[in-house]
């Protein structure tokens, strides 16, 4: 008995998520809810994957092609319920077999909770089966109506439903399993005589019955997966039990969490053990934490190599490799094309984009470091700004290996400096500077004496200077020293 086809159901308009875009493109730990679906589906191999898209249809097709290139997407103009929407999605499917037919909207639904539907579904022979679940709150879902053997014997919706049937707790995940003959044999027989007047799939329950049928009810282990999204409360429900599953996975194979309800983690970031991830950190995107490394607190990195017994605290790093044992923080901004050699160090309120800090430099405070490569053994002083951008273009900066750029140079590109040069403090750097040299760009000191007392006469500054024996002379000197 092989799967045929896997349905899901992504047309709904999603009114209660009060936005301008499709619900099923709203994103829970790196991913779009519908992708969290399609990724437990495809461990199945359904012969096809179909997607019935309505609502924002351009939007959700392009993701789709995205995402799964080899789904088809069927276009549901008038959205006349699920009923109707599984009528379009059975068009030209012909054969045997069993049909997996899901919404679009439950992220959590695990691949293992489907293989063990799939599996009791097989073994009961029914027409169809039913994932329900038991629920503590019910209020909204349709109802799992057994009869006195325990079969499936129809399924209520909550609008439909009166105060006795509204106290049954056993509800319908909207996940089932039919036998495809069966299916498109009672899918036509559908009306809409309910309160939505709309087609209801539940209702195939009670057509399949009718004409000799069986159906079966097939209790959830954990009715958490089966949580759908219809609001921002409940996106934010599913997106705190999803960080819950991610984390609890990584603990147990041996990351240190400090606080697991302030740490985020997407589902396709690898973390090695003995990673320790201190409060408030995020990790997005394919970040890749590798063993012995401390993240955090309070550090965001998205789509981040971090090496072996590397720190990053209190910092925020994109799309960049930090190498091993390389420390980054606190208050590091790591951009684009950011990449720290092992033993190196990018410091306190840094920010660096599209470079290469070779091994065991340091760039360690105050600094901006833009389109540049520095080699290794080499340190920035504070205040160093690599002035890469003319207005136009962006320009180059190479720094050879056991440099010294003195605190507070602007280094302007393109430029070089070579292996073993030094640059005086406070000097602004335009041209080349051979390997070994020194380079000065500052112009020569000027003191002008008596100026305080001349110009600021009666300030507490000119009383101070006073008292110290400054006198207005009324000249000038120049005491520059020699670099």
């Amino acid at each position: 008995m092989s799967l045929e086809v896997a349905i899901v159901l992504a047309a709904g308009e999603g009114t209660r998520m009060k936005s301008h875009r499709s619900k099923v493109l709203f994103e829970i730990a790196g991913k779009s809810i519908i992708e969290h679906v399609i990724a437990a589906v495809t461990p199945l191999h359904p012969a096809q994957l179909r997607v019935v898209v309505g609502a924002h249809r351009q939007a959700v097709e392009e993701h789709l092609a995205h995402i799964a290139p080899t789904a088809l997407a069927i276009f549901q103009a008038e959205r006349n319920g699920t009923g109707h929407a599984v009528q379009i999605a059975l068009t030209e499917i012909t054969g045997d077999g069993v049909v997996l037919i899901l919404a679009g909207d439950t992220p959590l639904l695990t691949s293992a909770t489907l293989s063990e539907f799939l599996i009791a579904h097989k073994a009961s022979s029914d027409s169809v089966s039913v994932l329900s679940a038991l629920l503590p709150d019910p209020f909204g879902y349709g109802r799992i109506l057994r009869d006195e053997t325990g079969a499936l014997a129809r399924i209520v919706e909550e609008r439909d439903a009166d105060d006795e049937i509204k106290l049954v707790e056993e509800v319908n995940t909207g996940v089932y399993l039919f036998e495809l003959a069966a299916l498109r044999a009672a899918i036509t027989q559908l009306t809409t005589a309910n309160s939505q007047g709309e087609l209801y799939l539940t209702d195939v329950i009670s057509v399949i019955n009718a004409t000799g049928g069986t159906a079966s009810a097939i209790l959830s282990n954990d009715y958490a997966e089966t949580l759908g999204i219809n609001d921002r409360a409940q996106l934010a429900e599913c997106a705190a039990l999803m960080r819950e599953r991610i984390n609890d996975h990584h603990m147990k194979a041996g990351v240190t969490l400090i606080d697991p309800t302030t740490t985020w983690i997407d589902v396709d970031v690898t973390i090695e053990a003995d990673v320790v991830i201190h409060p408030g950190s995020t990790l997005t995107g394919e970040s890749y934490i590798s063993s012995g490394a401390i993240i955090g607190p309070r550090t965001t990195l998205n789509n981040v190599f971090v090496g072996v017994d590397a720190s990053v605290v209190e910092s925020n790093c994109s799309h960049s490799e930090i190498g091993d044992r390389a420390t980054v923080g606190p208050y590091t901004f790591l951009r684009a094309g950011s990449k720290i050699g092992s033993d190196a160090k990018a410091g306190a309120y840094v920010e660096i984009k599209n470079s290469t800090v070779g091994e065991r430099s340091k760039v360690p405070h105050l600094s901006y470091v833009g389109d540049a490569t520095i080699g290794s053994g080499t340190n920035i002083g504070a205040a160093a700004v690599f002035v890469n951008y003319d207005g136009v273009v962006k320009h180059q900066i190479i720094i050879g290996d056991d440099v010294r750029i003195g605190s507070d140079t602007m280094l302007v590109a393109p430029l070089s400096v070579g292996d073993g040069a030094y640059t005086a403090a406070g000097s602004v750097i335009t041209e080349d500077v051979p390997a070994g040299a020194m380079g000065v760009g500052r112009a020569r000191q000027r003191n002008i004496l008596g100026w305080v007392l001349r110009k600021r006469s009666g300030t507490n500054s000119a009383k101070s200077a006073e008292k110290a024996g400054a006198v207005d002379s009324g000249s000038s000197s120049s005491n520059g020293a020699e670099i």
